[in-house]
């Protein structure tokens, strides 16, 4: 048993790395790329192991010596972790100051390792000025240097950066695998492994860390009791609730990414409608919630709603009045009957 063991999923992009490095077909750049929290930046520290390792190769990586514990805890002298700095806005920023100061580094010789290597922890946050300075390290890498870049999708990269890497698109896990991963790897209690998994949107890291903290589901019941409240209130109450969410616009993002999931699920579950299809829901907790409003609504009502939360959540992306934004959503939302 090796580290690579320690990969859930993505069993395809272990084999196409360890047969390059088994077969000498090592590439000077790979472009990870693939959801948050899918795994793209374990797989990147375990690629820089196997690089690394002090173990007979077949048993590479051991995650027991030396390098890889180092690895494992971003304290290599020879594998940087570069991360993008978030603003106050939470917005994810590479810098050109950041790769100028890793390019100066990696043209040093290596302490102790094989290979130097560089973890570039989502480039699609690149500046235009940093994505270019990087692009000379890519045509032209060091002797024994390898990159790894990290990205949502490809396709937010400058093409001369992609082109120049071997692409590894990580996809989503399905939900049994992970509520399988959690309940025999993380010891989670079966239903809440089961719930996360189908939270988890298909991101195993997201769940493992929910499982550690239970603030994240804390701020999801919160997130819902919301949107429970603002369903069964009139316009009044809808106008205190937008006041009210707005005062805490950093909270806002998140949400309304729960509302949306939410709207989803009512969704697929109105245009089943009695019919016996298996559908896989995200608030599988909400059951009892939504299958009386998915049976009394109307399409169009339902549809309406889903869309203008997204439309809320883009246009709290572009600044837009938030007061405003929220008072138009929950005006679209469904408003009970007088009895």
């Amino acid at each position: 048993m090796n580290n690579w063991d320690n990969i859930v999923g993505h069993s395809w992009a272990v084999e196409m790395i360890v047969s390059g490095l088994a077969n000498d077909r090592l590439g000077h750049a790979y472009l990870i790329t693939g959801p948050d929290q899918v795994g793209k930046t374990t797989l990147a520290r375990t690629f820089a192991q196997a690089l690394n390792c002090e173990a007979p190769e077949v048993e590479r990586p051991c995650g027991h010596c030396r390098p890889c514990k180092l690895i494992a805890i971003d304290r290599h002298p020879d594998v940087k972790l570069v991360l993008p700095e978030v603003s106050g806005r939470g917005k994810l920023t590479l810098k050109i100051e950041t790769i100028r100061q890793l390019q100066q580094d990696l043209n040093l010789s290596a302490y102790e390792a094989r290979y130097k290597v560089a973890i570039l922890e989502r480039f699609d946050a690149a500046t235009i000025g940093a994505a270019n300075a990087f692009l000379k390290t890519l045509e032209e890498p060091p002797g024994k240097v390898v990159l790894l870049l990290t990205a949502i999708d490809a396709d937010m990269l400058l093409p001369t950066i992609s082109s120049r890497c071997r692409t590894l698109n990580l996809r989503p896990l399905p939900p049994d695998l992970i509520e399988q991963s959690l309940a025999t790897r993380w010891q989670v209690q079966a239903e809440k492994a089961t719930l996360l998994a189908h939270l988890a949107d298909g991101r195993l890291g997201w769940a493992i860390q929910a499982a550690q903290d239970e603030t994240i589901l804390q701020t999801r019941a919160e997130h819902l009791s919301q949107l429970h409240s603002a369903l069964a209130g009139r316009r009044a109450h809808r106008f205190a609730l937008a006041d009210k969410l707005s005062r805490k616009p950093e909270t806002l993002p998140d949400v309304l990414k729960t509302w949306l999931s939410w709207w989803r699920d009512l969704t697929l579950l109105n245009q089943r409608r009695g019919q016996s299809i298996n559908l896989i829901l995200t608030n599988v907790d909400e059951i009892e919630h939504l299958e009386p409003l998915a049976a009394s609504w109307t399409s169009e009502q339902i549809n309406a709603s889903l869309n203008q939360t997204n439309e809320a959540l883009w246009q709290l992306e572009r600044n837009a009045n938030i007061r405003l934004v929220l008072e138009n959503l929950l005006l679209v939302y469904p408003i009970p009957e007088l009895a």
